[in-house]
């Protein structure tokens, strides 16, 4: 008599998802999210279902977010209700200062004005004779200036336009809080972290940075789903509209190299330089001045707000002429650092944990940090280290920055000085600076120590957000130069075993 055949599950293929396994409960895992669960009746339990009725993970979070956003927005409520027109100091008294209303007419949108082809005259910008932002993000201003309509003053039109530009950046984070719960396919409440964010509450309708990191949200969701391509088209656009997540394309080079993944990188790469080249180019050939005032107002820029280099500057008094070369050298030798560290790891790093270590890098080594800047940060946090208590000191050090620096320029903008002078807003910087740093050295470990990176440890993933990535055998390594092992003979059987996923990736 036979035996009936045994079932056999099929080997997980690289770049393609595996079976469906449990959603991953932040209860289960995190000491915070379980005792903070107490508040909503507690961890769940054994019974609970995931992803059924309309109540959804992606609908709860996007909720959620919304509902900050909301609240982020009635923080806003004293400078919308006067304090933008009454005055530099008590703007920042009621730390709600935003740039979007004061550019309304600062940038000429108020005189109907055509960004980038129109020069700006100096006795409305005080000198900036162009849009000093990138293409995409200037027309999304301008779409916002044409719908600011109905109003019968000039601080109407300001107040409107904020409300404006405010509601169209909603549906930006709309969707930069569905690409996040959604990379990661089997830990959609990891999108908690950016919805309940402080970082993103106070700082979204400040300027328009959250139209550039939804755009590379939804890249990275696209690469998660092995469309390299797509992806690279829309980090692109997202380049477009700010210089950042251009420097995404640094991990895709390193951790394509490591797995042989050149055709992916390349498609990503092609994508990204054919959609910059599209909206970018016209305007190059139209206004060559207005194009490159971007470029050449982030060069001449000197040492600002927030950076390293104004710490050193204030307690020494030596005027950094040369930050440009010193911020790109250490940028240079950081991303160096970054690359031997993917390329030396005892398994190749997730993407979303180097996007992360060189989009910090950039805000760390740069000589300005605005509050907003750490929009950029937050979804690829979330991503990189999901765990709520390294996520909450990171940004209770953002908090205490956001609000130093508008007591600084409370204390410096009025003869009477009440606020917070210089040496406490450099102690604010360096709360800002070690918070970030912190939270890389906690990325870092998990990179040299995979069994200590939540999302590994969790559900025995390897790169949920890889897509080609995830699962491919490695190619090249630093350490196999090192360790070369002799040439021995073996089966052709013994051969195909050594480049499966579970053999290279076992410790």
């Amino acid at each position: 008599m036979t035996s009936a055949p045994t079932a056999r599950t099929p080997a997980p293929q690289p770049g393609r998802p595996p079976a469906a396994r449990p959603v991953v409960r932040p209860t289960d895992h995190d000491e915070v999210a379980t005792a903070a669960s107490e508040v909503a009746g507690g961890p769940a339990g054994r019974r609970a279902v995931d992803g059924t009725g309309w109540w959804t993970p992606v609908r709860v979070v996007v909720a959620v977010a919304l509902g900050m956003y909301a609240l982020g927005m009635l923080q806003k409520l004293p400078c919308l209700d006067g304090a933008w027109f009454s005055g530099q100091t008590s703007q920042y008294v009621h730390a709600c200062y935003s740039d979007i209303p004061h550019l309304y007419n600062g940038r000429g949108f108020a005189d109907g004005l055509v960004p980038y082809l129109d020069r700006i005259p100096d006795r409305i910008s005080g000198g900036m004779e162009y849009l000093e932002y990138p293409v995409l993000t200037g027309v999304f201003m301008q779409i916002a200036a044409k719908l600011t309509v109905g109003g019968d003053s000039l601080r109407q039109d300001e107040q409107l336009y904020w409300v404006i530009n405010a509601g169209m950046l909603m549906v930006c984070l709309a969707v930069l809080i569905v690409c996040v719960v959604r990379t990661h396919h089997n830990r959609p409440w990891d999108g908690m972290l950016v919805a309940l964010a402080p970082g993103l509450a106070l700082t979204a309708t400040i300027n328009w940075d959250l139209l550039a990191v939804a755009m590379t949200a939804v890249g990275m969701l696209l690469w998660a789903r092995s469309r390299p391509l797509a992806a690279g088209m829309l980090l692109g656009l997202a380049t477009a509209a700010k210089l950042y997540p251009v420097l995404l394309l640094g991990p895709l080079l390193v951790l394509c190299w490591r797995a042989g993944r050149w055709g992916a990188f390349g498609r990503a790469a092609g994508g990204a330089a054919a959609s910059w080249a599209v909206v970018n180019v016209p305007v190059m050939l139209l206004s060559w001045d207005g194009w490159a005032k971007f470029y050449t107002f982030s060069q001449e820029r000197p040492v600002d707000f927030g950076s390293l280099w104004l710490i050193i500057q204030q307690r020494t008094g030596r005027t950094f002429d040369d930050a440009n070369i010193y911020a790109t050298l250490l940028m240079v030798l950081g991303c160096a650092g970054v690359a031997a560290l993917a390329l030396c790891a005892p398994r190749r790093p997730r993407f979303a944990q180097l996007a992360f270590l060189v989009v910090a890098l950039f805000v760390l080594t740069n000589k300005v940090y605005s509050p907003q800047y750490v929009l950029w940060l937050i979804p690829l946090a979330a991503l990189a280290r999901p765990r709520w208590r390294d996520f909450l000191i990171w940004q209770s050090c953002e908090a205490l920055y956001f609000l130093g620096i508008w007591m600084y320029l409370a204390y410096t903008g009025s003869d009477k000085h009440q606020g917070l002078p210089e040496d406490g807003y450099q102690l604010v910087i360096a709360a800002h600076l070690l918070g970030t740093v912190y939270l890389c050295a906690m990325v870092v470990r998990d990179v040299l120590r995979p069994e200590h990176d939540p999302v590994r440890r969790d559900d025995g993933s390897d790169d949920p957000g890889g897509g080609v990535l995830d699962r491919a055998p490695d190619a090249f390594t630093l350490s196999s130069l090192a360790h070369r092992p002799a040439p021995q003979r073996s089966s052709g059987a013994a051969q195909r075993a050594a480049v499966r996923w579970g053999a290279t990736l076992r410790e």
